[in-house]
């Protein structure tokens, strides 16, 4: 290794506090590389693998090939972590250059004759060896793993299959990027008290902060979820609320460098040509096979049997926003951008609740005591501020996680604020998997990370959430904690690496304890005068938790069934998108006041990468699971009952991919799941 590798942090152990890579040290430049040396070493691991006289084994052939590439693990991670969380030109430019050299390895390793030989002996004999069910689980992963990227192709269609892969991969980075630039570019500056009309001192709080961290003075309305739905439901300048409304829509659809249209339309194209190789009709049914549903037909009548019921909902609401907009003195039509505003003052009226009233009950610092809390009661856990451990950013926090038993867990890294470097959304991620046969041969412990994009408060003043940012907050350490929680043998079944359409069950369902009135009034406390919310206000909150979600229930469904239909085109040639967005909408009769959660030019979930492509739907299908498997607790009369608990972290939390996911959840629920407590959860079914 030459003076300058051996001085490249990304290929050093990590050896920190927390066992944290050595995240001040790292500068773009390293990543290339670091990579190639990486890329090299894996390879020859491979090859051995591959070169061994001695007929393959499980052991000689599966656990190696799970445990190797461990450096290569290292430096992806941390590559992936910055490049989406702490991002500048510099290693936006590495992601774009090593963008195809890594796709490409990974065709290499997929379509490796020798290996795939040896993996596939072992397979065929599979039910002949005696294997534990953990070990057959790994090895039928693996195989399918090969199968599904191309190993069983002719050497023709491999070269192609490669090639698509590279383009892919480039193609998804560029428009991740697009995206991220229309959001950072964009800034809505409020001039004056007119501009600031009816905005309570939260949201004015959180534009001013947003001025400041752009060297502004004032305020500014940026596209950060946190900030841009406070914006359209407070302000009283309907003109401003339909400029910042336009810009969050058209997001990737503006003439010019991020122009996401063209990119998003060579995907399709590209992933049609990778369906068709597979000898699937449409790409839809290409990735489908490896899901819980199975098939299209399947996705579509779940969404189907929402979709009648939240439409017409949403006709009733829209009613009632017309009525209060005629009754102040407003012209029709309801438009999008008028929506989330009458539906604050609807909810005013009807439930004397609005969300300037809640968010006092809900700074930051409260509800992560509030997760943290609850990860104890459910399973045990504490978290332990590690003040002296660095992370990438000032804003992230890291802690040590600590079991039942007092041992050590993983580490868990928070990283809650938007910023002009880091990418919309909220996500968990991994610096490192749990494993039990590492790639050193040793226990692996979990490095597992949570990004919210929350608009910062101001200094000196906390961060207030809104309910729903809050269950956000939730949402993603119920994601965290899948990872924290897992216990299995091998990196390829750890954690959150589950077929699609389970992965959102665990995090779903860790939701239903932000709104239990118990855990409410212990940490949902007023961040001036640290009363705990009052009874009444939690009664308010009740009673409308039903309200507008026919309007919610459309927009992410309505971006579902567009997503399941652009993967189900069966022409060579992708569409043009906004055009067959707006068909299939209006063949469903979209309202246009309501709109959709994600329109195609920056559906990222789509096309930054492929993982949920023809998955959207997974977000409703985790919902039927986490619905009725929360039953189990109101059953027990106690949302901490300790059996329940229990059976939940080894049934669900702790064996990450080490069970079918249909049996895992069986094995939680002692039953297939019912669709009807979902139904009924959104108001959507009688009684």
């Amino acid at each position: 290794m030459s003076p300058q590798l051996q001085n490249n942090p990304l290929l050093q152990d990590w050896t920190g506090p927390c066992g944290l890579p050595p995240f001040g040290q790292i500068a773009a430049a390293h990543f290339a590389p670091a990579f190639e040396w990486a890329l090299d070493a894996h390879r020859a691991e491979l090859n051995a693998i591959a070169a061994q006289a001695e007929p393959a084994t499980f052991d000689n052939t599966l656990v190696r090939f799970d445990a190797s590439g461990g450096l290569l693990g290292r430096v992806a991670h941390v590559f992936g972590t910055l490049a989406a969380s702490a991002t500048n030109p510099e290693l936006q430019a590495a992601q774009r250059m090593l963008a195809a050299p890594l796709a490409a390895h990974n065709s290499w390793v997929y379509m490796h004759a020798g290996l795939f030989q040896r993996v596939n002996a072992v397979y065929q004999a599979r039910h002949g060896l005696g294997l534990p069910p953990q070990s057959l689980r790994l090895l039928e992963r693996v195989h399918l793993d090969f199968v599904r990227a191309g190993a069983q192709l002719v050497p023709a269609e491999q070269a192609r299959y490669a090639v698509l892969m590279s383009r892919l991969a480039e193609l998804h980075t560029r428009f991740g990027q697009n995206v991220l630039a229309d959001e950072s570019a964009y800034q809505l500056q409020l001039q004056g008290e007119a501009d600031l009309a009816g905005l309570p001192e939260f949201v004015r709080q959180a534009a001013s902060q947003a001025a400041a961290d752009r060297g502004l003075a004032g305020h500014v309305i940026t596209l950060s979820r946190s900030l841009i739905v406070p914006f359209l439901t407070f302000s009283e300048r309907r003109d401003l609320r339909e400029q910042a409304y336009a810009a969050w829509v058209s997001r990737g659809a503006h003439e010019g460098a991020t122009d996401n249209r063209a990119i998003a339309r060579e995907i399709l194209t590209l992933r049609q040509e990778q369906a068709r190789l597979h000898g699937h009709a449409c790409y839809a049914d290409y990735a489908l096979t490896d899901t819980m549903a199975g098939s299209r037909q399947a996705v579509l009548a779940l969404l189907e049997q929402v979709w009648a019921p939240a439409k017409a909902a949403a006709a009733l609401e829209q009613q009632a926003l017309e009525a209060m907009m005629q009754s102040q003195g407003q012209v029709l039509p309801l438009r999008a951008w008028d929506w989330r505003f009458y539906t604050e003052k609807v909810r005013k009226a009807r439930y004397d609740l609005d969300e300037a009233e809640v968010k006092p009950y809900f700074p930051l610092d409260a509800m992560v005591q509030a997760l943290f809390d609850c990860a104890q009661r459910l399973f045990g856990l504490r978290f332990i501020a590690q003040p002296a451990a660095q992370g990438y950013h000032p804003d992230v926090k890291v802690y040590e996680v600590h079991g039942a038993e007092g041992g050590l867990r993983g580490v868990f890294l928070q990283d809650n604020f938007a910023r002009m470097s880091k990418r919309s959304g909220a996500w968990m991620n991994a610096l490192q998997w749990q494993a039990r046969q590492g790639s050193q041969g040793v226990n692996v412990l979990p490095i597992i990370l949570n990004n919210n994009n929350f608009a910062k408060g101001v200094p000196g003043q906390p961060t207030l959430l809104s309910f729903d940012d809050t269950r956000t907050l939730f949402h993603e350490f119920g994601h965290g904690l899948h990872g924290l929680l897992s216990d299995v043998e091998f990196e390829r079944l750890s954690g959150t690496q589950v077929l699609r359409d389970f992965v959102e069950f665990p995090s779903q369902m860790f939701e239903h304890w932000m709104a239990e009135p118990a855990v409410l009034k212990k940490h949902a406390r007023h961040y001036q005068t640290g009363e705990a919310i009052p009874d009444a206000l939690l009664a308010k909150l009740k009673a409308a938790a039903l309200f507008n979600q026919g309007y919610e229930t459309l927009r992410y469904t309505a971006s579902a069934l567009v997503d399941l239909a652009v993967h189900s085109l069966t022409d060579m040639q992708g569409p043009e998108v906004q055009a067959f967005e707006a068909q299939t909408l209006a063949a469903y009769g979209l309202p246009d006041a309501v709109g959709v959660n994600h329109r195609l030019t920056h559906f990222q979930h789509l096309f930054a990468g492929s993982s949920y492509a023809s998955g959207y739907y997974v977000y409703m299908w985790a919902e039927v699971l986490e619905t009725d498997g929360f039953e189990a607790f109101v059953e027990a009369g106690d949302v901490f009952d300790p059996a329940v608990a229990r059976r939940l972290l080894d049934c669900i939390y702790a064996t990450g991919n080490s069970r079918e996911p249909g049996e895992a959840f069986r094995a939680f629920r002692g039953r297939d799941p019912r669709v009807e407590p979902m139904l009924k959860a959104r108001g959507l079914q009688a009684g």
